[in-house]
């Protein structure tokens, strides 16, 4: 469920006109709604009632500050993969101890800011990394709370481009060899094992490759600590995926998940952490778009809108299906008709969708992709040199602008040219 819904004809964002956004912000732009936010994230936090939890939000979703402070003053902590989203999670008010850092490059520089700041703990995805963090502690003289995350060699059955989970992949170190990692772990000074990492991919459909994580995990738990190594936090990444098409079989709950959980680790007495990111933002967020013109090819229509693929890349990247919807609701029994519907930019990949069926549109007429608020923003670039779009949150009938649109001097100046050109 979402907070996009047609009223009197027109499209709202909770309670507010999608068309009164547009009109004072300008387009293209990102919309989210607060309530879809809170709503997901208290779908995963009620799942895993009656165990120790933290559902830690994956910031790289979707990480404007607005973000991550609704989410926060609502009890997240926060999973971060880079020095640059840890200082956001801080910037937003969220404390230390609910900041897990995952990733596979962790910089000694990165490892240097996230143990001054304070940080819950560390999942660790190699021997090389283990050795900096340890070092790097060390000269701190501080313990460096860890996980390490293991690669279970589980098909996720997801896109190439988001599984993590398989032997092939560059995430983890295999299970095979856990319990050596392990033992190297106890070894190196200043740091603390506190548990088991795992992340198998994203926009999973199934919870049958999660189940057959989590046994493996569930196992691994019992053989440390017959090692003497004590587990006590199960960090079991993300990954559960979203319905992109209102047509397409709804991918299993949150709460189904959670009853999962318990039935393959309950048992355990372990902390759980999960990581969800696409599935709180994902169908909290819509782009926003008009059309430029509506252009007749030799055997086809295009619908050229002011959004383009360094605005929203998953279809280019990943060729994703986003539901592209009138803002203005078609009557019923309206014709439909199919266009291609494209962006602006110089480059035969940028491309939404072809043969996507809308009633008769025009130019100026406004256009929302839905389920955009993953994944989206945060990985636009401006290629062509487009500005970086507006990020608007909604709650209830107030909206503010999270994160405005840069003027071109702004992009310009920040070129500087050599004196000796």
């Amino acid at each position: 469920m979402d907070h996009f819904l047609y009223r009197d004809g027109a499209l709202f964002a909770e309670d507010v006109p999608v068309a009164e956004i547009a009109a004072k912000v300008g387009t293209p732009c990102y919309i989210y709604s607060a309530a879809t936010l809170l709503r997901h994230y208290k779908l995963f936090d009620d799942a895993l009632d009656g165990m120790d939890h933290l559902v830690c939000y994956a910031m790289k979703a979707a990480s404007n500050q607005a973000i991550l402070k609704l989410l926060g003053d609502a009890g997240a902590g926060m999973d971060v993969v880079s020095g640059g989203e840890y200082r956001r999670a801080k910037a937003a008010g969220v404390s230390a101890d609910r900041i897990v850092f995952s990733g596979v490059g962790k910089t000694a520089e990165e490892i240097h800011t996230a143990l001054t700041g304070g940080i819950r703990q560390f999942n660790v995805e190699s021997e090389p990394e283990m050795h900096v963090i340890s070092r790097v502690a060390q000269s701190l003289d501080v313990v460096a709370p860890i996980t390490i995350r293991v690669n279970p060699d589980v098909d996720a059955k997801t896109h190439a481009k988001i599984a993590t989970g398989k032997s092939e992949n560059k995430f983890g170190i295999p299970i095979s060899r856990a319990k050596e990692v392990y033992a190297l772990a106890a070894s190196l000074p200043n740091l603390k094992i506190v548990g088991i990492d795992v992340h198998i991919g994203s926009q999973l459909t199934d919870l049958e490759p999660f189940r057959l994580a989590y046994q493996k995990v569930a196992e691994l738990t019992n053989d440390l600590r017959a090692d003497g190594h004590e587990i006590t936090r199960l960090d079991l990444g993300g990954g559960l995926g979203i319905p992109y098409t209102r047509s397409n079989e709804a991918p299993p709950l949150p709460t189904e998940y959670g009853a999962m959980v318990k039935e393959t680790l309950g048992h355990l007495g372990c902390e759980i952490e999960i990581e969800p990111g696409r599935l709180i933002a994902g169908n909290a967020g819509i782009m926003l778009t008009k059309v430029i013109y509506v252009k007749e090819g030799e055997d086809r229509k295009f619908l050229i809108l002011d959004g383009a693929m360094n605005d929203l890349i998953r279809p280019a990247m990943y060729e994703a299906h986003h539901d592209i919807v009138p803002v203005v609701e078609p009557a019923a029994g309206v014709e439909q008709m199919p266009y291609d519907i494209v962006g602006p930019v110089c480059e035969s990949g940028d491309t939404f969708a072809k043969g996507r069926d809308l009633p008769e549109m025009a130019a100026d007429d406004l256009v929302a992709f839905r389920s955009a608020g993953a994944y989206g923003a945060v990985m636009a670039s401006e290629y062509n040199t487009r500005p970086l779009i507006p990020e608007v949150l909604v709650q209830g009938d107030q909206f503010a602008v999270v994160r405005p649109r840069p003027t071109f001097d702004e992009i310009v100046n920040r070129d500087t040219i050599p004196e000796w050109l």
